[in-house]
């Protein structure tokens, strides 16, 4: 069986490529524009692939058929882009890969009349398409991983606020489970605030967080060490009568942590600590 040299196939397949180019071009565009359903508008579709078809031809006319060789740099640039801008736009894997793929099926009505170098030179194609496809799977899933992780930082920065009660007072309400990550974060911000606002006493209220368990007190302590190195002194609201039997049950310490049954009763505590007097109107007033 006669076998086309490489530098032959490439030379082919650019001949191929570049005879009918608006056309193939066009209909990969149209493939394309198809598959996302109206989701990218085709003047997007359009401009990168044929970035990415004129791309294409430059490599293959560098005699290479390797999708990861210098020649495709700027192929695999584009497809990068590509993939990145799918992640940011919801897509799926396989309607970004099929941005690689749809090529295949608009190449093989072109070369249904051709002869068996034709046909060889489609299999060289097919299998480099299938390269930058999985290169394409690869980038997109990266990206998206990135994604979730950039929108996991948020939703951490967006439950753990730290909000101004008082005058020398700074409240950290906590919802849900509190894990390692989340615990950087709150001490981060907590101790961010007392130097903010120049506040001596800091309130965790933990009433939103469903179960404390051995782990959760001791990210709960670390917390309180810190603020404790910033001068500062932490009251720990919401020990409801569950939370307080488990606590027991585990045999876990806060030492002289002071703990409140609710944040009304931590911020009662926090005022009377920072020289604030509370009357029985609700004013407020300096102790000596």
């Amino acid at each position: 069986m006669c076998v086309v040299a490489g530098e032959n196939v490439t030379g082919r397949l650019v001949t191929l490529l570049s005879g009918g180019d608006d056309n193939l071009a066009a209909g990969w565009v149209a493939e394309v524009s198809g598959s996302l359903g109206g989701r990218v508008s085709r003047t997007e579709v359009e401009h990168e692939l044929r970035e990415l078809y004129a791309a294409l031809l430059s490599a293959l006319g560098k005699g290479s058929l390797d999708a990861g060789d210098e020649a495709f740099g700027e192929v695999r640039a584009l497809l990068t882009e590509l993939s990145r801008n799918r992640a940011r736009q919801g897509f799926t894997p396989s309607e970004t890969a099929v941005s690689v793929f749809a090529l295949k099926s608009v190449l093989e009505p072109a070369l249904a009349g051709g002869d068996g170098d034709d046909l060889r030179a489609f299999l060289q194609l097919s299998r480099l398409l299938d390269s930058l496809g999985l290169f394409t799977i690869e980038t997109y899933t990266q990206a998206r991983e990135e994604l979730i992780s950039a929108q996991a930082e948020q939703l951490l920065e967006l439950s753990t606020p730290v909000v101004k009660l008082w005058d020398g007072v700074i409240g950290v309400p906590l919802v849900g489970t509190l894990d390692s990550a989340r615990t950087m974060v709150v001490m981060e911000k907590m101790l961010q605030a007392l130097i903010d606002t120049g506040s001596e006493q800091a309130i965790i209220d933990i009433t939103g967080v469903p179960a404390v368990d051995t782990e959760v007190a001791q990210h709960l302590l670390k917390t309180v060490v810190a603020a404790r190195l910033m001068g500062a002194e932490c009251t720990i609201s919401g020990i409801r009568p569950q939370i307080a039997q488990t606590i027991v049950a585990l045999g876990i310490d806060f030492g002289d942590i002071t703990t409140k049954a609710t944040l009304a009763d931590a911020l009662r505590h926090a005022l009377r600590r920072s020289g604030t007097t509370l009357t029985a109107g609700g004013k407020t007033g300096l102790g000596r």
